[in-house]
């Protein structure tokens, strides 16, 4: 019966993203932004939401809490429908839409052919960061967490790997190995700090301990290599921001532990520059 569930579920979503295609980037982004609005409260709690936002931002009146809530639901489709287009932001017409803050820090890793450590969180449209360090010249490993639809993450693995990254690393121990073997040989590593993890470890984020993956300090740990944060900002439609912050050397004695809380730090400070573009459903702090 699962698997059933699965195959109707990627049916839709195929039929859905075949309907996108045709109506184009600009149409289908603000289209199922719309949409989400309006059934995301159906899968996801809202009273969950409301109390991660609190977390946040303690003091937040009703109006505020509803206006995140609906925008973050708006974000959430946007980026379902541009998944469609992801090849045009790549290399086609939509190209000229990402804009970049920092790609000299870019370059110069580039140029240095050592490994560094990108992180950032479900901002925006997220799967442009990896797309866009490919791009740029970056040897790259992205780490992601598969879908738990196994037809829809077939789908899903193919478009990553063809047009965002081709070296993508499952979450997991057998992903953990394969990411040591290609960090050997100086490929850099992209992952996503924001989501809740089984095997990490109780980091400070927003004032309440949330397990938090403990990745990017082991990494740090084990090879002396930087973290470079990124950023990803909805200008306005499908219009971006890519800031490439400059990269954070960690002294040689820091403990995973206090690494692990530094990147929280940054990820807050990320979340507070539009609280609206984050994923606030996941309960980091079960």
């Amino acid at each position: 019966m699962k698997y059933f569930k699965y195959f109707v579920q990627f049916i839709l979503t195929f039929l859905s993203l075949l309907v996108f295609k045709l109506l184009g980037p600009n149409l289908s982004s603000n289209i199922s932004g719309k949409i989400f609005e309006k059934i995301g409260p159906y899968f996801r709690s809202k009273k969950i939401i409301h109390l991660n936002i609190k977390r946040a931002i303690p003091k937040i009146n009703s109006k505020d809490l509803e206006k995140i809530t609906n925008l973050m639901w708006n974000s959430y489709g946007r980026v379902f429908a541009e998944f469609m287009f992801i090849k045009d932001f790549r290399t086609g017409k939509l190209a000229k839409n990402i804009k970049v803050e920092g790609q000299n820090i870019l370059e110069t890793i580039k140029t240095s052919k050592k490994p560094v450590i990108f992180v950032s969180g479900h901002f925006s449209n997220f799967e442009l960061m990896a797309m866009h360090l490919e791009k740029s010249g970056i040897e790259l490993s992205a780490i992601y967490r598969p879908l738990n639809n196994i037809f829809l993450n077939v789908f899903m693995e193919r478009l990553r790997s063809k047009y965002i990254c081709k070296n993508q690393i499952k979450k997991g121990i057998g992903g953990l190995k394969k990411l040591l073997a290609l960090k050997k040989n100086n490929i850099s590593t992209a992952l996503m700090i924001d989501q809740r993890v089984s095997e990490g470890i109780l980091s400070n984020f927003f004032n309440e301990k949330a397990l938090t993956t403990t990745i990017p300090a082991q990494l740090v740990k084990k090879f002396d290599i930087p973290i470079i944060p990124i950023y990803i900002e909805r200008l306005n439609g499908i219009n971006f921001k890519i800031t490439i912050n400059e990269p954070i050397k960690f002294p040689t004695n820091s403990s995973v532990e206090s690494i692990t809380d530094y990147l929280n730090k940054v990820l807050e400070k990320m979340i507070m520059k539009k609280p609206e573009s984050w994923i606030w459903s996941h309960n980091r702090w079960k």
